[in-house]
């Protein structure tokens, strides 16, 4: 947060709006800018007076939009390091959130005029306010400004921190949609890593549920783009795209109904299913940019995932080499390949031409694997509980033992005193009997 430091007597607020005033009339000679001056201060005193400080900002703002090609950078930040801290005066956050939206506004209107200042303008504004919601309207407009200005570079470090940010604005689904589907547009615009715009697009995707139908009409465009993204990625085998209300309505698009019906392909069959689509469907492949020979690699990675999942997890080669399309010397270097990627765990038996397949990723995670997960959590918790219950009987069954035993050490203790005190009373009736004589 920037600070302000006064260095005259006159007030800083007043001193930025003489200075801008007297830059602005400058051209117009003294005779007619000492009257527009002396106007200017007088009435920002009023504001000042009055605490009208939505006006008093809006003011401001007037004469330091006119000065902003004229002045040095560092003449404008110390102007608007003053005009932002006005935001700081009210007593109302529904005020202080309208000076944000005309601070921020006014700021980002014109980005390609010094943008990379107008962005370090707008995160100090950012950091002046108290309210979760004027900082996402200011964020909002900083987004804008970085794309409309050329200056992206500067606003893609704060995107790692987009979790933390979401938990403190406490946004609804409209504002969080805005947000994603302005994020993965600066990324594709950038040229950033699809990763990353894959994952704010998917973001976008999941705030349209079912009772949203009238609006998710709007999501149809970026849908069809985040299913060629997952189809060209050569490290993505797994999602839950299918489930999404926003890619399903592809499904009857015609448009788009291709586009999806590729999407299943990839989520829920085999390399020979895709073959089939590709012999009839290259050229919208072409359109897309997708490349046929990774596809391949991709789909005969997903297809021995396939195999995994339906075989009790042993599978032969002949299989593997069948479903792949490929040659018996190809079989252990592709599941190599898919033990590499982390889609499989198995040992490679091959004595018995089989490969035994100890874990391996669903592709999808749906309803069916939810239930699936269940059913292995209850196993779990049952065979959990029957093994307490079974070190519970041991430990009992420990405890008698050893009072058992300790009772009987104690009798054998007991004994050998009572033998010792007879040996101490005899004594005693020798020693009499001796005396006695």
């Amino acid at each position: 947060m920037t600070t302000v430091v006064p260095t005259s007597e006159e007030d800083p607020i007043l001193s930025v709006v003489r200075f801008t005033a007297e830059m602005s009339w400058a051209e117009a000679g003294p005779e007619v800018a000492e009257p527009q001056v002396a106007s200017l201060c007088l009435e920002a005193q009023d504001c000042m007076i009055a605490g009208r400080w939505f006006d008093l900002a809006s003011l401001m703002l007037t004469s330091a939009d006119l000065v902003f090609p004229k002045a040095s950078d560092k003449d404008l930040e110390c102007i608007f390091t003053i005009i932002c801290n006005l935001v700081i005066k009210p007593e109302s956050l529904d005020e202080m959130l309208e000076m944000a939206k005309l601070l921020s506004t006014k700021v980002a209107q014109q980005p390609n005029d010094k943008p990379a200042l107008r962005l370090k303008i707008l995160f100090n504004l950012y950091n002046l306010l108290e309210n979760p919601y004027s900082r996402f309207y200011v964020y909002m407009n900083a987004l804008k400004l970085a794309m409309n200005g050329k200056v992206i570079e500067h606003i893609i470090p704060s995107f790692k921190k987009i979790d933390s940010f979401l938990k403190e604005w406490n946004l609804g689904v409209h504002d969080q949609r805005e947000l994603f589907l302005t994020i993965s547009n600066i990324l594709k615009e950038h040229k950033s890593s699809p990763k990353e715009t894959f994952k704010f697009l998917t973001k976008y995707l999941a705030t349209f549920s079912d009772e949203d139908a009238h609006t998710m009409e709007e999501a149809k465009e970026e849908a069809a783009y985040t299913i060629i993204e997952f189809v060209k990625s050569p490290d993505m085998f797994q999602h839950d795209l299918l489930d999404m209300p926003a890619v399903a309505q592809l499904e009857k698009d015609t448009k788009y109904a291709l586009i999806y019906q590729l999407l299943n392909i990839f989520l829920t069959q085999r390399l020979d299913a895709y073959m089939d689509f590709h012999t009839a469907n290259s050229a919208l492949l072409n359109s897309h940019g997708i490349v046929h020979e990774d596809c391949i690699a991709k789909m005969r990675l997903m297809s021995i995932v396939d195999l995994a999942s339906k075989e009790s997890g042993q599978i032969p080669y002949h299989m593997i080499k069948d479903t792949l399309q490929i040659e018996d010397d190809e079989v252990e270097p592709w599941v190599v390949k898919a033990i590499t990627a982390k889609l499989i765990d198995c040992k490679i038996d091959q004595m018995n031409e089989v490969i035994r397949v100890t874990r391996y990723t669903e592709r999808v995670f749906g309803q069916q694997q939810w239930l699936s997960l269940r059913e292995k959590l209850a196993t779990w918790r049952g065979n959990i509980s029957n093994v307490i219950t079974t070190i519970q009987a041991n430990k009992v069954t420990e405890d008698a033992t050893q009072a058992i035993q300790g009772f009987k050490n104690k009798g054998a203790h007991t004994h050998k005193k009572l033998v010792f005190l007879f040996l101490l009373l005899s004594i005693h009736i020798l020693k009499f009997f001796v005396s006695s004589s």
